[in-house]
């Protein structure tokens, strides 16, 4: 059985991510980790106070009441939609997001993860700042991110960018075996600028290496790559984006101001972060 690691802070975006999660384990026969961090306060070294073990204590035991009072609260979503017996664990942590998810991920031999962004901006706040970027960016297996406007719908198409690389392939076959699970289709892109160096020989490979498999590609004429994805998220109908990890710094140049407005109604799209070597 594999295992989803589902960090939550309780909040409205953390409980919607949570149907996501639930949804997820299903479908890839997983169990849920359920993660809560707290932070500590800040002590100046020269002033640290002999009662902070107290102080700790106390901290750690309130943090332990909510968590204690909230698990219920999640359990009774997971019954409402008759996924009441996946299993699930919880742990609760205190320090930085970041290294106790990596942490997690270490000891408790985690697949995938599944984590709630929130932001006025959606997909802006997702890609350029917030817990949910840095994470994306710093753990070494697939991650699920779900803004918080985005309600969990039946998975019938799943959007996949390329550049036909082979460990691009690999991704591809991780997506396709979630997409046949949902009973979904994959629709590849990929975006030939006038410096490509892709071969046609290559895309012809791929499509009779995949012939069998629920999977479309599309090769699309442009130097306006960015202009280019952004419409194939808008038209093609996608329910999940996957995108691969090394392209982050690309991503990043499509969420600049001048195209917030482009993708706003975009942001409702779960994305499947699969991180590349």
């Amino acid at each position: 059985m594999k295992k989803i690691l589902f960090p939550t802070d309780f909040s409205d975006t953390a409980t919607n991510a949570f149907v996501h999660a639930l949804e997820f384990a299903n479908k890839v026969n997983a169990e849920i980790i359920l993660l809560h961090t707290f932070d500590l306060p800040a002590i100046n070294d020269q002033y640290f106070p002999q009662n902070y073990a107290d102080i700790y204590q106390s901290i750690e035991l309130a943090q332990f009441d909510m968590f204690k009072n909230e698990i219920p609260k999640l359990r009774a979503i997971a019954q409402e939609r008759n996924l009441d017996e996946i299993k699930m664990s919880h742990r609760l942590m205190d320090g930085d997001l970041l290294h106790n998810i990596k942490q997690c991920i270490k000891e408790d031999d985690i697949d995938f993860v599944v984590m709630g962004t929130a932001g006025s901006t959606g997909w802006e706040s997702f890609f350029l700042g917030t817990n949910t970027g840095s994470v994306m960016s710093g753990i070494n297996v697939p991650m699920l991110c779900v803004p918080i406007h985005a309600k969990f719908q039946k998975i019938e198409i799943m959007g996949f960018t390329t550049r036909f690389r082979p460990k691009d392939k690999k991704a591809l076959k991780m997506v396709l075996k979630i997409a046949k699970k949902s009973k979904a289709k994959v629709k590849c892109l990929y975006v030939k600028t006038s410096s490509s160096d892709v071969e046609p020989k290559t895309i012809k490979n791929w499509e009779e290496d995949f012939a069998d498999e629920p999977v479309e590609f599309y090769v699309v004429e442009s130097d306006d790559v960015e202009a280019v994805i952004l419409d194939f998220i808008m038209y093609k109908e996608l329910d999940i984006l996957t995108m691969l990890t090394y392209k982050r710094g690309f991503f990043d140049r499509i969420f600049n101001p001048s195209l917030t407005n482009k993708i706003a109604i975009n942001n409702e799209i779960p994305i499947l972060a699969i991180p590349i070597e």
